[in-house]
């Protein structure tokens, strides 16, 4: 028994060692492929031709429960043509999916134009809800070009009473999407010049 145990144990400190040493072999790797991903990402939510900064670079931590759907820090990253700002882009949190939480960001200009919106991360049912997953469908496209400030009672899905379409089989998705893009169009309208003039923080935070 004794000796069973001690193989166990080995067993398990050399699978733990593994681990370990695939973590640190792969995590710059890992890093990279992340810092890729969001290079794509926000350079779909704002395009290039509209700034002239790194956006991944000048990126500020924003907090508000309220709006943007979390208790945590978000990261927002600020766009820039020459000195002027231009643009933002913003994480919020959905947290009424219909599986929990939905994680996404969203790209506005000074105007209150929405320039793109894409979702980070959820756990939607496949097949109804995960349409909010561009690999899936086009219907998160269907927000740029959008002014948040026309007709803000409008920001709804069409059942009940807006203007973007719901998913056949499932409503809750979208709702809590469009609720989500809505609260945090909300927090840019309220804080846009203070953003502005905020510190960059998001890498010291992760240190």
């Amino acid at each position: 028994m004794i000796k069973n145990g001690l193989l166990l144990g080995l067993f398990a400190l050399c699978c733990t060692g593994l681990v370990a040493l695939v973590h640190a072999l792969t995590s710059d790797t890992i890093s990279l492929q992340q810092q890729k991903q969001l290079t794509l990402i926000l350079n779909q939510i704002i395009p290039p031709q509209l700034h002239d900064n790194v956006l991944s670079e000048q990126c500020i931590l924003v907090n508000s429960p309220e709006l943007l759907g979390t208790e945590a820090d978000l990261p927002a990253y600020l766009a820039y043509q020459g000195d002027q700002p231009v643009a933002i882009a913003i994480e919020a949190i959905a947290p009424d999916g219909y599986n929990g939480e939905i994680k996404l960001i969203i790209g506005v200009d000074n105007q209150g134009e929405i320039l793109g919106v894409r979702t980070l991360s959820h756990q939607e049912t496949p097949g109804l809800g995960d349409k909010i997953d561009l690999r899936k469908s086009d219907w998160v496209t269907h927000f740029s070009g959008k002014l948040f400030k026309d007709n803000t009672s409008m920001w709804k899905v069409k059942k009940d009473g807006g203007q973007f379409d719901q998913f056949t089989g499932a409503t809750i998705t979208p709702r809590a999407y469009v609720k989500a893009i809505t609260k945090a169009m909300t927090f840019i309208e309220q804080h846009r010049q203070t953003l502005y003039q905020s510190h960059y923080a998001c890498e010291a935070s992760h240190e």
